[in-house]
């Protein structure tokens, strides 16, 4: 299993040995730290339009079997509790026949649902992804405030190295330039997306300089 991380402590407390965990960035700062902390790091020069692409970079780069297993935890959730990457390795090992794998929990506000920086999951019948959009998804006709069926994804996916490549081929897609969300390219071009379903709070993404704040704040405590 290999891994790219911005933060490594989830993945440890998983049991994802150290050894396994690289850090993918662009940033010289955190390149250097991530050095002077003796943390397994790769720079990428090149410019990318998502994670995605630059965990494949780090795939190329390292010449990762095909057949490797990569949880790629993206910068802006630096909180994932534990319990994420457990499911996302046990969901993986179900041998579901997803393409790729990432994780969703329900939402419980409706300003959690309006809010077009947390990301919204339409969920099929088979815990595979139908679509994911700012917007506020699925609508309830009948009942325009419930939150049945309304969930909220959270940044952190799971692919083999064959399936990663396969992906990144694949051109930006109309769909994905518009809601700037690179898991779309990927359902746009008939790839499936399996879901996680956790029911577990986990702090809010940093998507503002607010949440920011928020999360460097309960870092520090």
């Amino acid at each position: 299993m290999a891994c790219c991380a911005t933060r490594c402590s989830p993945l440890e407390k998983a049991g994802v040995p150290v050894e396994d965990i690289v850090i993918a960035t662009d940033d010289a700062r955190i390149y250097e730290k991530a050095k002077a902390l003796n943390i397994d790091v790769e720079m990428i020069l090149e410019e990318h339009e998502s994670g995605t692409d630059r965990v494949n970079q780090v795939a190329t780069i390292r010449k990762w079997h095909e057949d490797t297993f990569i949880i790629n935890i993206q910068v802006d959730e630096p909180l994932i509790p534990k319990a994420f990457i457990d499911s996302l390795i046990q969901f993986n090992a179900s041998d579901s026949g997803f393409h790729m794998v990432t994780t969703v929990v329900p939402i419980k506000s409706q300003r959690e649902l309006l809010n077009p920086n947390v990301i919204k999951c339409v969920v099929g019948e088979n815990s595979n992804a139908v679509y994911f959009s700012r917007a506020a998804i699925p609508f309830n006709r009948d009942s325009t405030s419930s939150l049945d069926n309304c969930f909220r994804h959270i940044g952190v996916y799971g692919y083999s190295v064959i399936q990663l490549k396969r992906c990144c081929l694949l051109p930006v897609c109309g769909l994905e330039a518009v809601e700037k969300l690179e898991q779309l390219r990927a359902l746009s071009n008939g790839l499936t997306i399996g879901l996680s379903i956790i029911n577990h709070d986990v702090p809010h993404g940093v998507d503002t300089y607010e949440d920011y704040l928020e999360i460097k704040k309960i870092m520090e405590l």
